[in-house]
C-alpha cells in the first residue's frame, strides 16, 4: 500500500469521524433540549402536586370544622330537649 493510499484512508476515516461527531452533537443536543422540556414539566407537575396538596389541607381542616360545627349542633338540640323535659317536668310539679 502506497503512501497516497494510506493517506487517503486516513482522509475517509477522518471523514467518518468528522460526520459520526457530527450525527453524535446534533442527537446530544436534541437529547437536551428533551432534558429541558422535561424537567420544565416536572417542575410544573411538583407545582400542581404542591397546590393540590394545599387544597387537601384546606379540605380536611375544612371538613373537620364542619363536623365540629355538626357535633356541636347536635349537642345544642340534645340540650334544648332536655331544657324542655325539664320545663314539662316543673310544671307537672307545680300542679
Amino acid at each position: 500500500m502506497t503512501t497516497a493510499e494510506q493517506l487517503n484512508q486516513v482522509i475517509d476515516k477522518t471523514e467518518r469521524l468528522i460526520q459520526i461527531c457530527n450525527t453524535l452533537q446534533e442527537e446530544n443536543d436534541m437529547l437536551r433540549l428533551e432534558n429541558q422540556s422535561l424537567m420544565v414539566a416536572f417542575n410544573a407537575s411538583k407545582d400542581k402536586s404542591k397546590e393540590l396538596e394545599e387544597k387537601l389541607r384546606v379540605l380536611k381542616l375544612a371538613k373537620s370544622f364542619s363536623e365540629t360545627n355538626e357535633k356541636s349542633l347536635d349537642i345544642k338540640q340534645k340540650i334544648n330537649e332536655f331544657v324542655r323535659e325539664i320545663d314539662k317536668c316543673i310544671v307537672l310539679l307545680k300542679k
